[in-house]
């Protein structure tokens, strides 16, 4: 057996289990630079709110196998809603503003399971 097969040799911790995701959650921060004046992600702070999830992450020990991982993402495809972000495996996308939006989805959906309703970004919203 090899790789992506769900083989679990060589696997040990408790928190492994060949059953579940190796990461509970995952947070992908769109960080794409639009061209021509379009709207995008890159020009509403992305990168220092991937940044300042990234820390709070690790801060709160939500980091590492079993836990969180903060991801970069390329285009998103919802651009009207700059700046996005996506949790999985909930599918719960999300807008913010500062970083006190960053601190609240990572104490209530990242730490606690439980969505950020405010910072919902409409169903509607795409490019």
């Amino acid at each position: 057996m090899g790789r992506g097969t769900g083989c679990d040799i060589g696997r040990t911790g408790p928190s492994y289990n060949s059953a579940m995701s190796y990461y509970e959650r995952h947070i992908f921060f769109c960080l794409n630079q639009r061209d021509g004046g379009q709207a995008c992600c890159a020009d509403h702070a992305a990168q220092d709110a991937f940044d300042h999830c990234k820390a709070q992450v690790k801060a709160a020990g939500l980091a590492g196998p079993g836990k969180v991982r903060v991801n970069k993402a390329g285009c998103l495809d919802r651009c009207a809603g700059a700046p996005v972000a996506v949790v999985y495996p909930e599918a719960v996308w999300y807008t913010f503003v500062d970083r006190s939006d960053i601190d609240e989805i990572v104490e209530s959906h990242l730490k606690n399971g439980q969505p950020v309703e405010r910072l919902r970004l409409p169903a509607d919203v795409g490019r």
